[in-house]
């Protein structure tokens, strides 16, 4: 089952949509994890493709609780994305957290967030804030905020949005303190400081986040002295892993990852007692 919702961010609404746990695992009465799901720059709660639509049915399948939704200006949601910038957007998912927290049948120990592009970006700082998030999954994600989406919009626009005010891309009016606000936040910095199990998804042929950022990041959570990081390289996919092949190996990677981690943290309990 789904259900359309709407959450409150200040002056914002903020579009989404839950996905209730079903299949075998959904059957026992426990409460049940739950992955909240951050999408990119410009992008939307539905994905390239589809691709977060058939993510979160997947992840559903196996008896969690999956919120997606559009940050402000994006998708469905009220707002001016090109005036927002990336402080907001860690702000807007902490509010979708504490929908998904608020929930009695969510268990607060198994909250993972995954994030796609910028919205890996978005998912990490938000879990070196919010330590309600256990484990983090980053698909394609950005490293270098500000230098990354420059160089996607252009440097010709953002020194237009400098100069002018704003700058025309893809229909959004990204503002000064849209480009401002990425500056401010460096995930490669940043990394260390979450402290929970991470899992990297990237392709080998992605035109628009290099898959070497993987591999940097796997070496930064590696030098922590808690929490595993697995990394999985798939061959020839592309930014949002757009073929059917590759986004079913994103999937099933990512489900399968989870399911792993939960049963190991299953295991260490039942073991301590």
């Amino acid at each position: 089952m789904e259900r359309q919702l709407v959450l409150r961010h200040g002056d914002l609404e903020l579009t989404a949509t839950l996905h209730y746990p079903f299949g075998d695992n959904a059957a026992n009465e426990e409460k049940k994890g739950a992955v909240l799901i951050c999408h990119g720059f410009v992008g939307n709660r539905i994905g390239v493709d589809r691709l977060f639509v058939k993510t979160a049915r997947a992840i559903a399948s196996k008896g969690r609780f999956v919120l997606r939704f559009d940050y402000g200006g994006c998708g469905e949601s009220s707002g001016d994305y090109g005036a927002l910038g990336f402080s907001s957007m860690i702000d807007q998912t902490r509010t979708a957290l504490d929908y998904l927290l608020g929930m009695d049948c969510v268990d607060p120990s198994r909250v993972v967030l995954l994030g796609h592009s910028l919205g890996g970006a978005v998912a990490l700082h938000t879990a070196i804030k919010d330590k309600r998030v256990s484990r983090l999954v980053l698909w394609s994600a950005v490293a270098y905020p500000f230098n990354d989406i420059v160089r996607i919009v252009g440097r010709d626009q953002y020194d237009r949005a400098v100069i002018t005010g704003s700058a025309d891309h893809a229909g959004y009016l990204l503002q000064p303190a849209f480009f401002e606000s990425l500056q401010q936040h460096q995930p490669f910095q940043a990394a260390s400081r979450f402290n929970g199990d991470v899992l990297l998804v990237h392709g080998t042929s992605d035109d628009s986040i290099p898959a070497d950022y993987s591999f940097l990041y796997q070496k930064l959570f590696w030098t922590r002295s808690e929490g595993q990081c697995d990394k999985e390289i798939i061959f020839q996919a592309d930014h949002t892993f757009s073929s059917f092949a590759h986004q079913q190996e994103a999937i099933r990677v990512t489900s399968s990852w989870i399911e792993k981690q939960e049963k190991s943290q299953e295991e260490w309990h039942h073991w301590s007692i």
